[in-house]
């Protein structure tokens, strides 16, 4: 009989379940078949080595409440709510197989009589439109293998938190495709996440032929857990979210009552490394001073903001003082 166990997430917090994924994935045996099912309240979800500043629309995110979260795996940007479904599947690496993994979840929608194909390395499609994509992540002892499932996800939100300004940055990240997407439910509209999970978890059972008691993950008692706070810490951090994105430069430029001004932010692992400026202003001291403030900043609005008000309160006449404050406005809209 093969060794397996099963979880299923109890709470929707994706920076807990991406760390509660990357807990189970270190800390449990290497000889098991792991299946982990879960869901997040909404939220981006950008792949290893992507820029959030490129993949998503962050000022819309941060007025509608979308949480960003960053995974282990490499592939593109998704947009997860409840209506979404994530599955994972760990194995050891001399038994790991995609195309199985697959087969449990194409089995498991046959049970509410929806068919389904796998389509490349990544997708699983019904009636040609993408419903699953999945990204992938080995070591040396064992794999994941893990993946979305749209159920009754907010469509209407794809363009809104995926769709920056194309032309706003330019950028050595790699960039999400735009798919062709659906939801379980406009097939069959009675499938639930409750219901698909029973699903799955009983192909799972019968693909490995043993059978033990479904393990429910809660927050309070994951808390519990030293090793996953830590993990969680850090999969929550601004450093993991932000900090870990490629090399990236953001041109903005504004015209104001005492001149034009123009930045070339260049940004590596979200900290602003150089700062080119162009300006018609009157005052080279003004010009100079935020040549020197500004390196070394987190690229945020929030600290760009501050740090621009507080250092212009203690180094300039209030004249420049002023003028460094409608570029700390500047700064705080569009560097989001």
């Amino acid at each position: 009989m093969n060794k397996v166990k099963v979880f299923i997430a109890e709470h929707n917090n994706p920076w807990f379940n991406l760390a509660t994924e990357d807990w189970l994935f270190k800390n449990f045996p290497s000889d098991e078949h792991i299946l982990f099912l879960w869901r997040n309240s909404p939220c981006i979800v950008i792949g290893r080595f992507q820029n959030p500043w490129i993949e998503c629309n962050l000022g819309a995110m941060e007025t509608d409440g979308i949480t960003l979260s960053r995974r282990q795996s490499g592939g593109g940007a998704v947009y997860q709510d409840l209506g979404n479904t994530n599955f994972t599947f760990m194995s050891p690496i001399d038994s790991y197989d995609v195309q199985r993994n697959f087969s449990i979840i194409l089995n498991a929608i046959k049970r509410f009589g929806i068919e389904g194909v796998a389509s490349g390395r990544n997708d699983l499609l019904v009636d040609d439109k993408k419903f699953s994509g999945s990204a992938f992540k080995k070591n040396s002892k064992k794999a994941f293998h893990h993946g979305t499932m749209l159920i009754n996800a907010n469509m209407g939100a794809l363009p809104l938190y995926l769709t920056p300004d194309k032309e706003k940055l330019v950028s050595k990240g790699i960039r999400s495709v735009a798919s062709r997407v659906t939801n379980l439910s406009t097939v069959e509209p009675s499938i639930t996440h409750t219901a698909l999970c029973d699903a799955i978890i009983e192909e799972f059972f019968e693909t490995y032929q043993s059978r033990v008691e479904v393990e429910p993950l809660r927050l309070e008692d994951l808390s519990k857990e030293p090793t996953l706070n830590e993990t969680y810490k850090e999969y929550s951090s601004w450093q993991w979210l932000y900090g870990s994105s490629p090399h990236f430069s953001h041109p903005i430029s504004k015209r104001f009552d005492w001149g034009r001004i123009t930045f070339d932010f260049t940004v590596k692992k979200g900290i602003i490394e150089e700062v080119s400026l162009s300006s018609d202003a009157l005052s080279v001291e003004f010009i100079e001073f935020l040549q020197k403030i500004l390196p070394s900043t987190p690229y945020t609005k929030d600290e760009i903001y501050q740090r621009i008000v507080t250092m212009s309160k203690q180094e300039l006449p209030s004249f420049l003082a002023s003028m460094a404050l409608d570029v700390a406005n500047l700064l705080q809209k569009e560097c989001i």
